[in-house]
């Protein structure tokens, strides 16, 4: 089960869905407020999120999935195993922001209050363009950016302050977690604070890509999608 991150779509894991496609049933679905979903006036809460997860599996009779989320996706996927602990096989987070240490909050914290300032469209544009490296497909990167800061303002909004109060809460209170988790990084580093991550996950597994920036898995589709089938092959043989 492939969950995007914020203000994305199922097709920015398109290389993942359709690698793994010829060897495993492979889903992928537009949360709520994003994609092809409905966008409803209300808060878009990570459990609301995960809630939405877990009854797609539950209509479609898939037990204990491997969740594989990029961004908020990861924190989407952990908090539907936090709810259900027997939910998910393996989690597989790719560039998230799990248990961050507080120099990595105070970054989100202060693009989440530019984006509740007069000037919404210049300060989504320069978080989403904050996410590149300069080595990153530069035709990429424009459809990347004009996508994400196209989405409703109101979704993007609640989806940032809520992720950011998941993000926040998670720092201090994250229970253990019981199923293999693999934390891929981009090229700039892991967001999570790594002694607190390894101490909650005793099946931690940590990779890195090579020469990309935050949307790895489609600058270097390869890469990450060897990492997650070496995961898969020793943490669920």
């Amino acid at each position: 089960m492939f969950i995007h991150g914020w203000a994305c779509d199922h097709t920015y894991l398109a290389p993942q869905i359709e690698h793994f496609s010829h060897s495993h049933r492979v889903l992928g679905a537009d949360l709520r407020g994003h994609g092809a979903s409905d966008k409803p006036e209300q808060e878009y809460t990570m459990p609301g999120l995960a809630a939405d997860v877990a009854w797609l599996c539950g209509r479609l009779a898939i037990e204990k999935p491997v969740l594989i989320g990029h961004s908020m996706g990861a924190l989407v996927a952990l908090e539907l195993l936090a709810g259900a602990p027997d939910g998910a096989a393996a989690v597989v987070a790719l560039d998230a922001p799990i248990v961050m240490p507080p120099h990595r909050h105070a970054q989100l914290r202060r693009a989440c209050e530019r984006l509740t300032g007069p000037n919404f469209d210049h300060a989504v544009r320069r978080f989403v363009e904050s996410m590149f490296l300069p080595t990153d497909d530069p035709v990429r990167k424009a459809s990347i950016v004009e996508r994400m800061t196209s989405g409703p303002r109101q979704v993007l909004i609640s989806a940032m302050n809520q992720f950011l109060a998941c993000a926040s809460a998670s720092a201090a209170t994250a229970g253990p977690i019981s199923v293999p988790l693999l934390a891929v990084a981009s090229a700039g580093g892991h967001m999570a604070d790594l002694d607190r991550l390894r101490e909650l996950c005793p099946r931690l597994s940590l990779g890195q890509t090579v020469g990309a920036g935050h949307f790895h898995q489609l600058e270097v589709p390869d890469q990450v999608n060897a990492m997650i089938e070496r995961f898969l092959a020793v943490s669920l043989p």
